[in-house]
């Protein structure tokens, strides 16, 4: 028996349960916040009016009036989320806020735990301390200082600096000491357990777990021989291991919206599945038989994964929404997708909080409602059935998603709809055939290596959709962020999926939508010759480092900062033409600022180094000092307050207000900060200046003289930057001189995301080359190099 297409169903889909699973959801996230006598409260009172309503409804079974009794039963059914959710949420706050566990986590007293791992430990990358890994686990039993035991089954966060950690398993039993503290809440966590020693293991992990361990390290090997881009990509692709993917992919996939493929999302589980269910669709299978063998692969890729809470959350989700297509019943799918979430929520209600499991949820439903009328159209305008159903999946899964990323990122993606599109007929043969390389590389390596081999093509497809998705001009539009954000896209997302019904409607939707697209464009990327035309400011990909330049007169200019090595510098100051340099600014003295100060004199006059007054650390200040002395440029030192005319360029020291001690680094926040105007057009350079001394400037400095035009993000973007400093200063530009797969976490994502929120336009040295401002007639413009040979991403 053949599987008939499923064909849009006029009958309205069944949400008698949506409004018990959304109600338990929305309460159970506000209980995280809110506390347990909140809930209770709550609680109550949802109970006595769901109570009255359900009596009152009894009492008219009897009597005309269906459709209201609907709407009255889905009222019973939000307040029984209510009471459920508030009542689920309250005992796991109890027992999270047992007063044992919170009096030594507020004592910050040193313990022993006897832990199990949760899930995969994961490296904190936006820190600035590399090796610190994060590490989910349950606890066991707890020995305090006093040798007082307390056991109970809550959750434990680990801050863990030793490399043993790594290579634990989920569901292994670990003992490890360390120093408790206090969680951030908003989550089931009781405590963060802080060690830097290594963990003690108890017993193995369960087969599942180390067949899984087996696999993964099976294609790992078998991915070695292959390019970095497609080798990186490939585990994460087919198991969500990313530990090889080079940071520069990373970001492209993040900023054309295709960062699902990488990581183990409802979403994911639904492509991979998803491509058994059309193979079975080709064969005829009936709608049983393709449902089991859709079982069979979902089964099979948790074990594959490993089977962790977020790994089984994703699948629930995955198998809901394939076990509806694959049996032609859709509308039964949505009531069974709302039991599901509220089982889910009430047996973990820290799932209310968790983006991945909105997105999961999210996913799903788009699958169920979107994604059938979007293939039916397709249909009708003649587009094969399998090509139809491929398309519509990701566009519906990325309309629902769309509120929350933009909730979270601030921004608007407008590639990620066709860069996923794009990216369906790689899907498929790369994650087929890595899980063979996976599956043969415990008995067959040769076999492994070319199953591996053959699936870099589609991997590489992968990553040439994102490299250039991210690149085109506005392809991430600024939106606000948070909640409201979020909400307000999902208004309008429902309100055009309703409207574009109508042909005139359409047609007035896309003329908008191109016109806020130009309207957008915060600043237009221009393509010229290098140096380009009219440009006032470049910043020189020199690698993990500074180096800025601006244009005095042709062939003279003002450099701030030499960058870490001589060949870089040197390399873009030739590109650009100068042979003279009439001031040369240190903002500070570490190497990757001054460690190519001789490319600056390397067959160029300089007439002066401008130095700030702090002078750590000394073997930096020695060697600018050698450099000038041999060059013989004039030694000069500067305070806040100061201005250096130099022809056209007007330079204005900011900062520091005053000498800063005793912070994060004082180094950094002792920087020179500069706001240089070159045709009109202000420039902040900020150096490495960290918190406490763009803090100090905004206390400091008088009002509007932190306003620039064109920022240089300060510190390659690390996410040591202060909001109010960002606010004052308010770029169109920003520009993060970053270097390629640094170890720091440079750039910070939410700090690039903040910066594009905030309307300006962000591009970055590691993945863009050499950045310029430009003026022009029509105001301010951008152009870029391209990467430097040896950096490319």
């Amino acid at each position: 028996m053949s599987v008939q297409p499923v064909v849009g169903d006029p009958a309205p889909p069944d949400l008698r349960l949506a409004g018990l699973a959304v109600a338990a959801w929305l309460t159970a996230l506000a209980g995280l916040h809110v506390g347990t006598r909140s809930l209770l409260l709550v609680s109550a009172a949802a109970a006595g009016l769901t109570t009255v309503s359900t009596l009152h409804l009894l009492g008219h079974l009897g009597r005309p009036g269906t459709v209201a009794r609907r709407y009255g039963w889905i009222a019973v059914a939000v307040g029984l989320g209510v009471v459920c959710g508030a009542a689920a949420t309250a005992a796991r706050l109890a027992v999270r806020d047992a007063p044992p566990i919170r009096a030594l986590a507020e004592a910050r007293a040193p313990v022993t735990a006897d832990l199990v791992i949760r899930d995969d430990p994961r490296p904190i990358r936006s820190v600035g301390r590399p090796g610190m890994l994060l590490v989910s686990t349950e606890l066991v039993r707890l020995t305090g200082p006093d040798g007082q035991r307390v056991r109970a089954s809550v959750r434990v966060l680990i801050l863990a600096t030793d490399p043993a950690w790594r290579g634990l398993l989920p569901g292994q039993r670990v003992t490890a000491e360390g120093r408790l503290g206090m969680p951030r809440g908003g989550d089931l966590t009781a405590a963060v357990l802080s060690t830097t020693g290594s963990p003690e293991r108890h017993g193995a992990p369960s087969w599942a777990q180390r067949a899984a361990g087996t696999l993964r390290a099976g294609l790992q090997r078998a991915c070695a021989p292959l390019p970095d881009d497609p080798g990186g990509l490939l585990p994460g692709l087919v198991v969500g291991d990313t530990s090889r993917l080079p940071p520069a992919v990373e970001a492209d996939f993040q900023a054309t919206g295709m960062t699902h493929l990488n990581a183990v999302s409802g979403s994911n589980v639904a492509i991979v599945v998803g491509a058994v269910l059309l193979l079975a669709r080709w064969a005829r299978a009936g709608p049983w038989l393709a449902v089991g063998l859709c079982g069979v692969a979902l089964v099979g890729f948790v074990i594959l994964v490993r089977p962790s809470p977020s790994v089984v959350r994703a699948a629930t989700m995955g198998a809901i929404g394939l076990a509806a297509l694959a049996a032609g019943r859709p509308r039964a799918a949505l009531p069974a997708l709302a039991a599901a979430v509220t089982v889910l929520v009430l047996v973990d209600p820290e799932l209310a909080g968790d983006a991945g499991f909105a997105l999961s949820v999210l996913a799903t439903g788009g699958l169920l409602l979107l994604a059938p009328g979007m293939r039916d159209g397709l249909r009708r305008r003649g587009v094969p059935a399998g090509l139809a159903e491929a398309l519509a999946v990701p566009a519906a899964a990325q309309l629902a998603c769309g509120p929350v990323v933009a909730g979270i990122s601030g921004t608007v993606s407008l590639v990620a709809v066709p860069a996923n599109l794009l990216a369906v007929p790689a899907i498929a043969p790369a994650t087929m055939l890595g899980v063979t390389a996976a599956m043969a590389s415990p008995i067959w390596p040769a076999g492994a290596e070319f199953a591996a081999w053959l699936a870099s093509w589609p991997a590489w497809w992968l990553v040439v959709i994102a490299h250039q998705g991210a690149r085109l001009p506005a392809g991430n539009l600024p939106w606000p962020g948070g909640a409201l954000g979020a909400l307000l896209l999902a208004g309008l997302t429902v309100a055009l999926l309703i409207a574009v019904r109508r042909p005139l409607v359409r047609r007035l939707v896309a003329v908008v939508g191109v016109g806020a697209l130009l309207g957008a464009l915060p600043v237009r990327l221009v393509a010229s010759g290098w140096p380009p035309a009219g440009w006032v400011v470049v910043v020189c990909a020199v690698g993990q480092g500074d180096a800025v330049v601006l244009p005095v007169a042709p062939g003279r200019a003002v450099v701030v900062d030499a960058g870490p090595e001589p060949a870089a510098v040197d390399g873009c100051l030739r590109r650009l033409g100068v042979r003279e340099v009439p001031l040369l600014v240190i903002s500070h003295f570490h190497a990757d600022h001054v460690g190519g100060v001789a490319g600056v004199f390397r067959g160029r006059r300089v007439d002066a180094v401008l130095m700030p007054p702090s002078t750590d650390p000394e073997s930096g200040r020695d060697l600018v000092r050698s450099a000038a002395t041999g060059g013989r440029a004039a030694l000069l030192t500067t305070v806040a307050g100061a201005r250096h005319p130099i022809g056209g360029v007007d330079l204005l020291v900011l900062g520091p207000p005053y000498p800063l001690a005793g912070t994060r680094s004082d180094p950094n926040n002792n920087s020179l900060v500069l706001r240089a105007t070159v045709a009109g057009v202000r420039i902040l350079l900020p150096g490495d200046a960290e918190t406490d001394e763009q803090h100090a400037m905004v206390a400091r400095t008088a009002s509007g003289q932190l306003r620039a035009d064109v920022l240089k993000v300060a510190h390659h973007g690390s996410a040591y930057q202060d909001p109010g400093f960002l606010d004052a200063v308010r770029p169109a530009v920003a520009f993060v001189p970053v270097g390629t797969g640094n170890a720091y976490g440079h750039p910070n994502p939410g700090l690039l995301a903040r910066l594009s929120r905030g309307g300006a336009r962000v591009l970055r040295t590691d993945t863009d080359g050499d950045l310029a401002a430009i003026r022009t007639s029509d105001g301010l413009a951008v152009a870029r190099r391209g990467v430097p040979p040896g950096q490319h991403p």
